[in-house]
């Protein structure tokens, strides 16, 4: 009977407790981590089949787990750095919980690997994006001529432009894309929001933080770029619109601009067929101190 109750209370007791799995989600990281002797598998898709397993198992148990995405040359310099053998579970282990806090991680909610996987690529991208913003506009230092800092002022110049963005969007839901050219690739950033009739605005605080700071990097650096907005909202057509950076400003594109970027295929510089239910537009008028030369350093 004691038995019985202490297995019991572990069962409930495992429940409680909240895991975390470092994700190796492509067949390359795979490969990098089976030349080490205690990594106990050989074929990725048995791998993914296998931790799609344990997954549900767990959430059938009612616990909850975090999934976060394995990168080996991150786990090898972790493992130099902190003295640990790279080639123990042990090591591994406590890289694992490093990731829960520091890496992208999404919580297993029961979703398929095929959906869940894309999705914490997407999160592993937004974060390095952020970060790599981040940093450039932290080092740039202060401007020569009056001592501002330049980072600083161009996140405040960049939440500027995204508030009036925002107030004159109008009712609906917006989906933003902001894109700067940047060494080695050009930078991308999403945010969402959504404006009710009594013109509240709801949106994901860590993706508007990560939109301005993409943002205020193409306003810190003079960076080619641009914004594009798409509003929908119940019983009219979509709208679409958007503004190229110039300077510290931006410059509102054409209605033909706009369409011309929509339908280009990205990578093959193809035509695409418009989408029907869809207004390429003119952007709304965001004041003198929204355009091009509306603000000085």
């Amino acid at each position: 009977m004691a038995y019985t109750k202490q297995h019991s209370m572990r069962r409930v007791l495992h429940r409680e407790i909240a895991g975390t799995i470092g994700l190796l989600t492509d067949e390359q990281d795979f490969t990098a981590m089976r030349r080490y002797r205690t990594f106990p598998f050989d074929d990725h898709e048995s791998y993914l089949r296998q931790v799609e397993d344990m997954l549900r198992t767990r959430a059938d148990e009612g616990s909850h787990t975090t999934v976060a995405l394995f990168d080996p040359e991150e786990y090898a310099e972790f493992c130099a750095e902190s003295g640990l053998d790279p080639d123990a579970p042990a090591s591994r282990t406590r890289f694992t919980a490093e990731l829960a806090t520091t890496g992208p991680t999404l919580s297993y909610e029961g979703q398929p690997l095929t959906e869940l996987v894309p999705d914490l690529v997407d999160e592993a991208v937004r974060k390095a994006t952020w970060e790599y913003a981040s940093s450039v506009l932290s080092r740039i230092g202060p401007c020569a001529t009056c001592g501002e800092d330049i980072g600083r002022a161009a996140f405040d110049r960049a939440s500027d432009l995204l508030l009036r963005i925002l107030d004159a969007a109008g009712t609906g839901e917006h989906h933003l894309v902001c894109s700067v050219s940047a060494e080695p690739e050009t930078l991308v950033a999403v945010l969402n929001a959504d404006d009710n009739a009594e013109g509240d605005t709801r949106l994901d605080e860590a993706e508007a933080l990560e939109f301005t700071t993409v943002l205020a990097l193409g306003v810190a650096t003079h960076s080619a770029g641009a914004l594009v907005m798409r509003t929908s909202a119940p019983g009219t057509s979509d709208r679409v619109y958007g503004w190229r950076l110039r300077g510290d400003g931006l410059q509102p594109l054409t209605a033909g601009e706009v369409f011309d970027a929509y339908c280009t295929d990205t990578e093959s510089g193809d035509i695409v067929s418009p989408e029907s239910g869809v207004d390429y537009i003119e952007p709304p008028d965001l004041g003198d101190a929204g355009q091009v030369g509306g603000h000085t350093h």
